[in-house]
């Protein structure tokens, strides 16, 4: 029997962050794709900490969302909280952070998968690829299906082999409750591929109920707030609180117990942790001088009991974790839902792949998500997106959909991972990107949006939203530059601000760049309310105007280092170019080079170990 009688374009093995995001973009830009997940019910699931954004991570959700993906959507549609995390610096910092509803997320995903045209579903593991030569043509199941497809995208997760340590007990899943995936992991080692383990963990999850929220710190939303959607979803009217408490030297005395019998400190574990997340353990070790770590005590949806102890992530013993979180102020009474735990699992070192994540050694074999070694919703939901849309143009028959460094969080987070690699779980930092300035949260959709629309992944609707906002804002720039100001009408404000006064008329503009003053300063000079309601101009365009007035200077500066680090990008190297033969440059340089075969002078010059010099000798041997 043929349950599946026609040869997909594009497979999708895994339903998590990556692989809806990856399916969608494929269905949506037209190829017939297949989602198989081993759990219909957890889609999307929010395994760890129920929020998404962050810092740099909130850029990404908005870049996502620019190019039509639907994390953004889908994030503002089931928000519990949101807050845009550090205002007090520059715009080039700010990032968008929400927390969700953890069961509505999951579940608005599904319905927005089931309501995606060219997209079939099926629940069953994966337990094995189908090559012919040097090339994937499908896949193979538990059931002992054999699925065919012009593309597949693995976005296992940390399902490959995984392995759950609590204490001294382990047991094989892939997340608490659901089993590990074999076959896949084996089947690509047979093929070449450099296989290793990476760890992450997760807290424990307690009842609200027997919690004391008094003797903990609020930690309420924004006033005014915002969302991530470029689309028409709406802002949150109400709110839920988070909250923040501390551990102590008698709880870390109390983990220090269980230390003896930690998967970490016994050598169970082989794995290597995220640098940037720790676990509670890891935290008291590396950190013996701190007498206290912040806890953020965070509801996992709005009727839920059910409470995430972010900051606790550990794999101690099960009455470990229960004595020392008892000792945190506020828990003294606590209840515990589910204990937090460890897993281990497979990854593949992304220098295996090209910047499209489909990987070197199988044609239209495509990875994305945690199977790279990344950490992260956010990170994940990108990899799959843009495996997602390389795996439909193939299919198509159209070039590769790259972003650059200076075009995207997104481009620096898989270039990094192409060119560098990784041995720990990667993470997004806003200081990853050397042109953060110009990759900021609040102008991704007139980055990105025109791209996207161009391949027919962005709807005509997205891309009327962006000409619209940027001809407003010109409008509004114009208007700054062209409208000048009487002294006895801006004096007041300024010495209100502790601003200079002004002698003479001026430009609206150049008061308007002053660092002492905002926006709202400038909507109370003369005639600005006026324009703005006459042009019918939102917060949103108002934003990306005084982004522009206030730090131009830096934008312009970016670009052009931009500009110059795109002639290197416009150098191409041959494929498979052979760098044995290049005798004058390092002998690390050779090896590095010849293992990740850059595709243009740029990208050789980010791989470690290889040298200006090495960089100039290249040049030569191009021709330039």
């Amino acid at each position: 029997m043929k349950l599946f009688e026609s040869k997909y374009d594009v497979i999708v093995v895994g339903g998590g962050h990556a692989g809806s995001e990856a399916a969608a973009a494929a269905a949506n830009l037209g190829s017939h794709t297949l989602l198989i997940t081993m759990s219909l019910q957890n889609i999307a699931q929010m395994s760890c900490n129920p929020a998404m954004g962050g810092i740099a991570k909130g850029q990404i959700v908005r870049e996502i969302d620019a190019l039509g993906g639907y994390s953004g959507i889908v994030t503002d549609l089931t928000a519990i909280q949101f807050k845009m995390l550090n205002k007090s610096k520059g715009p080039a910092m700010w990032s968008p952070r929400a927390q969700s509803d953890r069961m509505r997320f999951a579940e608005e995903w599904r319905m927005r998968l089931e309501q995606t045209d060219n997209l079939d579903m099926f629940q069953d593991s994966v337990n094995g690829l189908l090559f012919e030569g040097d090339q994937v043509v499908g896949v193979k199941t538990q059931l002992g299906l054999r699925i065919y497809a012009k593309t597949v995208i693995v976005t296992a997760g940390t399902f490959l082999n995984g392995k759950i340590h609590i204490g001294e007990k382990t047991f094989g899943g892939g997340r608490a409750g659901e089993g590990a995936s074999t076959g896949i992991t084996e089947d690509l080692v047979s093929k070449g591929f450099e296989a290793g383990r990476m760890k992450t963990g997760t807290p424990p999850r307690v009842d609200a109920r027997s919690l004391d929220f008094s003797k903990m710190i609020e930690q309420p939303g924004d006033d005014v707030t915002s969302k991530f959607s470029y689309t028409n979803t709406k802002s949150l009217t109400k709110q839920r609180s988070c909250y923040m408490s501390y551990t102590s030297p008698e709880v870390h005395d109390l983990l220090r117990e269980g230390f003896e019998n930690s998967p970490m400190y016994t050598g169970r574990i082989k794995g290597i942790g995220p640098r940037y997340c720790p676990s509670i353990e890891d935290k008291i070790d590396r950190f013996s001088t701190k007498d206290r770590h912040q806890l953020f005590v965070e509801p996992e949806g709005w009727h839920t009991t059910e409470i995430y102890v972010n900051g606790f992530s550990t794999s101690l013993p099960h009455e470990v974790q229960y004595k020392a979180l008892k000792k945190v102020a506020g828990f003294e009474n606590v209840k515990f839902l589910r204990f937090g735990y460890a897993i281990e699992y497979d990854y593949f070192p992304p220098t295996q792949l090209q910047l499209t994540l489909e990987t070197k050694l199988v044609k239209n074999l495509y990875f994305a998500g945690q199977i790279n070694g990344t950490t992260g919703y956010e990170e994940a939901a990108a990899q799959g997106l843009m495996a997602g849309i390389n795996a439909a143009l193939k299919v198509r028959g159209d070039g590769p959909f790259i972003l650059q460094r200076d075009e995207a969080y997104i481009g620096v987070l898989i270039d990094d991972l192409i060119t560098k690699g990784t041995e720990e779980p990667y993470r997004m930092f806003t200081s990853r990107a050397e042109y953060r300035t110009l990759l900021r949260q609040d102008n991704a959709d007139l980055r990105l949006t025109p791209r996207s629309y161009a391949i027919g992944l962005a709807s005509r609707e997205r891309m009327d939203r962006v000409e619209e906002k940027q001809k407003k804002t010109d409008l509004f720039i114009k208007f700054l530059k062209d409208t000048s100001v009487r002294p006895e009408d801006v004096n007041p404000i300024l010495k209100e601000k502790k601003s200079a006064a002004v002698n003479q008329s001026m430009k609206m503009f150049k008061i308007a760049s002053r660092p002492q003053l905002d926006f709202d300063d400038i909507r109370r000079f003369p005639k600005v309310e006026d324009f703005i309601l006459a042009n019918k101009i939102d917060r949103e365009v108002l934003e990306q105007a005084e982004v522009h007035v206030k730090y131009s200077g830096y934008i312009e500066k970016e670009k052009n280092s931009a500009d110059k680090l795109q002639r290197l990008e416009n150098i191409k190297i041959p494929v498979n170019f052979d760098y044995k033969k290049i005798h004058s440059i390092s002998f690390e340089a050779r090896e590095k080079l010849s293992k990740i075969q850059p595709s243009t002078i740029s990208q050789a010059s980010r791989i470690s170990g290889v040298s200006p010099s090495d960089v100039s000798v290249l040049l030569v041997y191009m021709g330039r």
